[in-house]
Parts: C-alpha cells; sequence; structure tokens
C-alpha cells in the first residue's frame, strides 16, 4: 500500500500527537457533562478510540454509519443514515466525531438531526478540516489537522474500503484512482 502514496502528510507520531492534545481539550470542555460521543463509521473509528483514551471524564459511547460518496471519491451531495444511533440524545450533550470533514453536508446533515432530536449541545471533532472543499456552513469545535484539498487515506480515511488500517495519512497516487 505504501507505494500507491504520493507522499505521508501526517506520521503515526503526529496523530498520536493529535489525540493527545484533543483528548485534554475534550476532558477540560466535558468535564461532569456526560457527554455521548457519537463515532461516524467506519472511517473514524481509529481516531475516535485514540481521543477518548485520552479524555478523562465520564462518557458513553455510541455509533453511526453515514454514507454521502457511495463507492467514489467524489461527495455524492446526498446524506444517508445506514446506521442510526441507538440512543436518546434528548437533553444530552453530543460529540460527534469524524474522520474529515470536507464539503460539510454530512456534518450539517448530522448536527441538525441532533439539534431535531433536541440534544443540550451538538460539538464536532474531527480529525481532518478541508475546508478549501467547504460547500455549505459547518465549523469543527475541534480539529486535528487542517488539510489541502489532495485525496487523503489512511489511519480510518479509506479507497474503496483500502488502506483505512494505514497508521498515517497519506496522499494517494492519481494513477491509482484516475482509472476507477
Amino acid at each position: 500500500m505504501d507505494e500507491n502514496m504520493e507522499k505521508i502528510l501526517y506520521s503515526e507520531a503526529d496523530i498520536q500527537a493529535a489525540t493527545k492534545r484533543l483528548g485534554e481539550e475534550l476532558t477540560r470542555d466535558f468535564d461532569g457533562k456526560h457527554p455521548i460521543v457519537v463515532c461516524i463509521l467506519k472511517g473514524a473509528i481509529h481516531f475516535m478510540s485514540d481521543v477518548i483514551r485520552n479524555m478523562d471524564t465520564y462518557i458513553e459511547i455510541g455509533f453511526m454509519d453515514v454514507s454521502s460518496y457511495g463507492d467514489g471519491f467524489e461527495s455524492s451531495g446526498k446524506v444517508k443514515i445506514v446506521q442510526d444511533l441507538d440512543m436518546d440524545v434528548a437533553g444530552r450533550n453530543i460529540l460527534i466525531i469524524e474522520d474529515i470533514i470536507d464539503t460539510g453536508r454530512t456534518m450539517r446533515a448530522l448536527v441538525d438531526i441532533f439539534k431535531e432530536r433536541n440534544a443540550e449541545s451538538v460539538k464536532i471533532c474531527t480529525l481532518l478540516d478541508k475546508a478549501e472543499r467547504r460547500e455549505v456552513e459547518v465549523k469543527a469545535d475541534y480539529v486535528g489537522f487542517e488539510v489541502p484539498n489532495e485525496f487523503v487515506v489512511g489511519y480510518g480515511l479509506d479507497y474503496f474500503n483500502y488502506y483505512r488500517n494505514l497508521p498515517y495519512i497519506g496522499v494517494v497516487k492519481p494513477e491509482v484512482y484516475k482509472n476507477n
């Protein structure tokens, strides 16, 4: 898989430093609030696991599988809930953990869903923020890294469900995905 990378943007050490920093920030901000940490599957599973190991406060964990990509690498613009959260969020503090925010459509839809379900608060923590691709208004409250408009994989991020297990975040060589 390494041979398909044009470059490595963030090493395993970079990522671990970011998850430690974020976990400490989240501990301060959520201490005593008992948030529901909502992991957006499948991409955010590694990130969520590392962040919450660095949180020293009571949390509950939930999972949602949400898609706006289908089988490609360009957002379809339509957000589909594949697996919904299985707990009541009314009156609760929600912390959404996402791998990457680019167009913002998925995250905007999730925030709106939790507000409609009467969550007390909704905060967003993302590993990567690709702000230059933003199409709708959404801002993460906690960001691991700002990322350029390049096709990135690794540490949960995928291309056709491959590369999620890389310990780093890399930019895929264009020839890998141009023919698909």
